[in-house]
This record gives C-alpha cells, sequence and structure tokens, in this order.
C-alpha cells in the first residue's frame, strides 16, 4: 500500500485529537509566555513529543491533563536553553480565537501581563495554571511534577511578586475568606 493511502488507526486518532485540543493549547502557550509564535513553537515542540508518545499518551486517564502536562514542560525546559533568551521586538498579536478584550479593560490588562511576563517562569506556570486555567492545586502538581506544598508555595511567591511589580494593587489579592488551597 502507498504512503498516501488510508492512515493507521492511532495516527487518525491522534490527528482527531490535535484538532479539537489545538485552540487551549495555544491559549494555554500564549498565556505561559506571552509571544503567539513563542507560544506556535512550544505547541509544536509539545506535539511532536505528542506524536511520538501518542501509545504512551491515548492510554493515560486523562488525555488533556497529560498534553498539558507536555506543554508546561516544553515552555520550562525552553526556558533553560540559550537561544530561548533571544527576543524578537514588535508588537504582539493577538491570539486567534479569543475576542478581544473590553476597550476599558486594556491598559489593566496589558499591565498585568507585563508584570506576569516578569515573575520567574515556573512561578508563572503555576499562575496560570491555577487562576487562568482554573486548575486545583492537585493536577498543577501532576503537571509540573512537584508536591502539592510546592505549587502553593509558588503560588504564593508568584502573587507576593505580582504584588511588588503591580505596586500593591488590589486586583492581586484574593477574594476574602477563600484561600489559595484546593
Amino acid at each position: 500500500m502507498s504512503g498516501r493511502g488510508r492512515r493507521p488507526a492511532g495516527e487518525t486518532e491522534y490527528v482527531e485529537y490535535v484538532t479539537g485540543a489545538l485552540p487551549g493549547l495555544r491559549r494555554l502557550a500564549h498565556l505561559l509566555c506571552r509571544d503567539p509564535h513563542h507560544a506556535d513553537d512550544i505547541v509544536q515542540t509539545a506535539l511532536t513529543r505528542l506524536y511520538v508518545h501518542w501509545r504512551r499518551a491515548r492510554a493515560a486517564d486523562d488525555v488533556d491533563r497529560y498534553v498539558r502536562a507536555m506543554l508546561v514542560r516544553s515552555f520550562l525546559s525552553e526556558r533553560r536553553l540559550a537561544w530561548a533568551r533571544v527576543r524578537l521586538t514588535g508588537a504582539p498579536a493577538d491570539v486567534p480565537g479569543q475576542p478581544p478584550a473590553p476597550v476599558a479593560d486594556l491598559e489593566t490588562r496589558a499591565v498585568v501581563r507585563a508584570a506576569l511576563g516578569r515573575v520567574p517562569p515556573r512561578q508563572r506556570a503555576v499562575l496560570v495554571l491555577r487562576f487562568l486555567c482554573d486548575l486545583p492545586v492537585a493536577e498543577v502538581a501532576q503537571i509540573l511534577g512537584c508536591s502539592e506544598g510546592t505549587v502553593k508555595s509558588q503560588t504564593a511567591h508568584g502573587l507576593a511578586r505580582l504584588r511588588v511589580l503591580l505596586g500593591g494593587a488590589a486586583a492581586v489579592t484574593a477574594e476574602p475568606g477563600v484561600r489559595g488551597e484546593g
């Protein structure tokens, strides 16, 4: 049979999964690195690894969690490489599939994103997963391969850093009576 015939069942499942998951993965990567082109690179790296390990991934209890962990680990690993420190300049484009922000919120969003970009990568990953992806502590710990206590301390340190960067702005404080657990 030629290479242009039917795809093996596993490859078809992979393509179907990636087609559905791609918008969410791109959004997560963009939240982590704040650069749409860099985000696409991180997603591509994670999806390449996913293809190689698709059998293992599709056997996982939660494929989405498995892939999110691959993506976050790709982001964190890539941050350690020297070439990752090279930055192209220019205005960031809007993330495809996301509605534009309300005009009144643009300034606040820009200030918070800039501050989030100055938070260390691991703390940024914890903050994005906890508050922007709304994941529980246990799931973030699994994704990052660390303890729940580490996630809680990284959350506390990341929020403290954001508060300093934002000049103690109330926008980063938790609601009264709500703790950063669970």
